[in-house]
C-alpha cells in the first residue's frame, strides 16, 4: 500500500483508510463483532494503517470495536475519533445526540475515548462538526492543551467551512479537514481545497463512494430498510437514483477500459486530486475492501480525466445529500 502525507504535519498514513462507522451505526443494524473484527484485521494485513471512528458512532461501540480489534497492532496505526455531541441526550429526547464542543465536554470525550480504543494517545482527534455556541479558538485551544499533556498526536476538523478552519488553525495547527467529497459531491472544490493548500492541511474525504451510490451496486429498485439512515436522505430517493445514473454510466464506460469497478474509477479520480488527499471508503465486506485497495493501482489517463470533467459537467445531481437540518451542521 503507498504511503501519503497529510498537509505539512508530517502524519503519513495508508493512501486509503478506511471508514468504520457502517460497522456498527447507521446502515442498518450493528455488524457481527466477530466478522468486524476479522476485516479490521485484514485491512491492516493489507497495509493500511489509517482507521476512521468516532465516540458518537454506536454510541462508543465502534471505538470499543476498534480497540479489541487492532490492539496487537497499534504502533503501526493510525486511529483517528471525534467529539463534538453531548450523548445524553438533547431536546428532551434521550439517547438523541446534539451538538457541543464545550471544553469540559471535549475533555471528558477525550478519557473516554483513550479507555474505549484502549490508547495511550489519540492519534487524530476531529471536532465532528462544528459548534456555533462555543469559539472555535476555546475548542483548538482545548485540543491544545490535550496536545500538551500527550492525550492527542494531530487536531483535526469535520465539515468545518474556511473560516473556521483559519481561525482554528492560527491556535492550534489542524493536520486534517474530514468533509463530504466525491464525484457526486464536489462543493469542497471551490474554496476547502485551495485553502487547505495554502495552509498545508491535507484532507480526508468520507463517503467517497457516495455512501455507496458511486459503485454501481443500487438504482431505483434499491429497498433501503429503515435502519438505514439512507432512507432519510433525498439523494437515496428512486427518482434521485434514476436522475443519478449517469454518474455510474461515466465510471463504468471509464472502468471498462481499465478492466476496473466503478467505485474503483471513483476512488482513483479522488487520489489524483491532489497528494495529500487520503479517502476513506467504508465497507462491512472484505470483497468491497479488496476492491477498494486495488483502485491504488489504476491510473488515470489525461484522457480519462478530460471526459470525467467534460461529462460530469453535464450531470446535474438530483436531490440534497442531507435533510435541513443535518445540512445545517456542515460548512459552518
Amino acid at each position: 500500500m503507498q504511503k501519503r502525507k497529510l498537509g505539512n504535519s508530517g502524519l503519513q498514513v495508508s493512501a486509503l483508510g478506511l471508514g468504520c462507522m457502517g460497522m456498527s451505526f447507521s446502515y442498518g443494524p450493528p455488524k457481527d463483532t466477530q466478522e468486524m473484527t476479522a476485516l479490521l484485521r485484514a485491512a491492516v494485513e493489507r497495509g493500511i494503517t489509517f482507521f476512521d471512528t468516532a465516540e458518537v458512532y454506536g454510541p462508543y461501540t465502534n471505538e470499543e470495536l476498534l480497540g479489541h480489534a487492532l490492539a496487537d497492532f497499534r504502533k503501526q496505526l493510525v486511529i483517528a475519533t471525534k467529539f463534538g455531541f453531548d450523548l445524553t441526550g438533547s431536546d428532551n429526547r434521550p439517547g438523541v445526540p446534539s451538538l457541543t464542543s464545550r471544553p469540559e465536554r471535549i475533555k471528558q470525550a477525550v478519557e473516554g475515548s483513550l479507555k474505549r480504543l484502549r490508547v495511550e494517545v489519540i492519534d487524530l482527534l476531529y471536532q465532528h462538526r462544528v459548534d456555533r455556541n462555543v469559539p472555535i479558538e476555546d475548542v483548538a485551544g482545548t485540543v491544545k492543551e490535550l496536545i500538551q499533556a500527550g492525550k492527542v498526536k494531530h487536531f483535526g476538523l469535520s465539515e468545518a467551512g474556511v473560516q473556521t478552519i483559519r481561525r482554528a488553525h492560527a491556535v492550534q495547527p489542524v493536520t486534517a479537514l474530514q468533509s463530504e467529497y466525491s464525484l457526486w459531491h464536489r462543493v469542497p472544490e471551490k474554496e476547502v481545497i485551495p485553502t487547505l493548500e495554502e495552509l498545508g492541511i491535507g484532507f480526508v474525504p468520507y463517503s467517497p463512494l457516495g455512501k455507496g451510490f458511486l459503485t454501481g451496486a443500487m438504482n431505483e429498485n434499491t429497498k433501503l430498510e429503515s435502519t438505514d439512515f439512507r432512507s432519510t436522505l433525498p439523494r437515496f430517493t428512486p427518482e434521485a437514483m434514476k436522475a443519478n445514473q449517469a454518474l455510474i454510466d461515466l465510471l463504468a464506460g471509464i472502468a471498462q477500459r481499465h478492466k476496473a469497478t466503478p467505485a474503483q474509477i471513483a476512488l482513483a479520480w479522488l487520489l489524483v486530486q491532489k497528494p495529500w488527499i487520503v479517502p476513506i471508503p467504508g465497507t462491512t465486506k472484505l470483497q468491497r475492501l479488496d476492491e477498494n485497495i486495488g483502485a491504488v493501482a489504476v491510473e488515470l489517463t489525461a484522457d480519462d480525466l478530460r471526459q470525467i470533467e467534460t461529462t460530469a459537467a453535464q450531470i446535474t445531481v438530483k436531490g440534497a445529500r442531507y435533510p435541513e437540518k443535518l445540512e445545517q451542521m456542515t460548512g459552518r
